[in-house]
């Protein structure tokens, strides 16, 4: 999760910095958080039931992170009208 939320509270702290709406602010996190999330189909996990699977993790993505886009995709779309 950590991976899709960290880059996402950055992007959302700087849109905040420079005057953003809340759409903005979470269209950017959402953003953020889906560029995270695709970081993760190259690495293996470490942590969670994933980590289980050792080497065969590499390759798909991480489903904390996977989740974690899901709910600020969904918080950004709320906000749109």
């Amino acid at each position: 999760m950590m991976d899709a939320l960290l880059p996402a509270l950055e992007a959302m702290r700087k849109a905040m910095e420079g005057g953003g709406n809340v759409a903005a602010i979470l269209d950017g996190g959402a953003a953020a958080a889906h560029a995270g999330m695709l970081a993760t189909i190259p690495m293996q996990a470490r942590k969670g039931r994933a980590s289980y699977l050792g080497g065969r993790s590499i390759g798909h993505q991480d489903p904390g992170a996977t989740s974690a886009w899901l709910l600020l995709k969904a918080a950004a779309e709320t906000w749109h009208p």
